[in-house]
């Protein structure tokens, strides 16, 4: 099986598609934030691996066109965003308050927990890039010591649990105003939240990319600052 995923150019492709596919039908039947469909993806992968003894670095390799794909995807992003220029000058005092309110929330949770749970220097930073997306969190993590591989996976749990949740949590709290539910999900849960954000409408998916971008730069200055603190 794994020589077939070697010598195969778009298996890998296939699978990851797939596994998507069956996790979009499996939300569609029981309507669950549980059956979240990249959540869903990420398990039956990791069970097709782990059966067909596959190294997952031969499907890494097969799904580099995936990969790829990402950067286009992330850029489309600033469509969104751009349709709703006129709404983000009138309110970007409050949008700007509200990010930098996200940013800071995130790395001094990270650092309580951290000083609670008394986590080495090298465990604390790789936790603290987890609401920004992963080409800029690993790079985050890399540069101040932390463990790469595990800052990718808390990244995405983060935004999994972001795009199952966000729209429960806005509930619960009351966050009705669509600037607000966007921003606050864009600076938690980075680009796997957006997608939630723009199912709940356009002002919140524009919101939440615009979060992604600054979140993404603040977190970089952040974070160098919070690794300080624990040594």
């Amino acid at each position: 099986m794994s020589e077939f995923f070697e010598t195969s150019a778009f298996f890998a492709v296939f699978l990851s598609i797939l596994s998507y596919g069956i996790g979009v039908m499996l939300k569609k039947k029981w309507k669950l934030a549980l059956f979240n469909p990249l959540l869903t993806a990420v398990i039956l992968v990791i069970l097709f691996l782990a059966v067909s003894n596959v190294d997952s670095s031969v499907y890494q390799e097969g799904a580099k066109p995936i990969s790829f794909l990402l950067t286009p995807a992330t850029i489309c992003l600033a469509v969104p965003l751009y349709e709703k220029m006129e709404l983000l000058k009138n309110n970007y005092k409050a949008i700007l308050t509200g990010i930098f309110s996200g940013v800071l929330t995130s790395l001094a949770s990270i650092f309580l927990l951290a000083f609670l749970f008394k986590l080495d220097h090298a465990s604390y930073v790789t936790l603290l890039p987890k609401s920004i997306t992963t080409a800029i969190g690993i790079g985050v993590s890399e540069e101040l010591g932390g463990y790469v591989s595990v800052t990718a996976a808390v990244i995405i749990v983060t935004g999994v649990i972001g795009n199952m949740f966000a729209e429960t949590i806005c509930r619960i709290f009351n966050i009705h105003d669509p600037i607000a539910r966007g921003i606050a999900i864009g600076a938690s849960s980075h680009a796997i939240g957006t997608v939630k954000a723009m199912e709940l409408g356009e002002v919140e998916g524009a919101m939440s990319s615009l979060s992604i971008v600054v979140s993404g730069i603040l977190t970089v200055i952040g974070a160098g600052m919070f690794a300080r603190f624990i040594r």
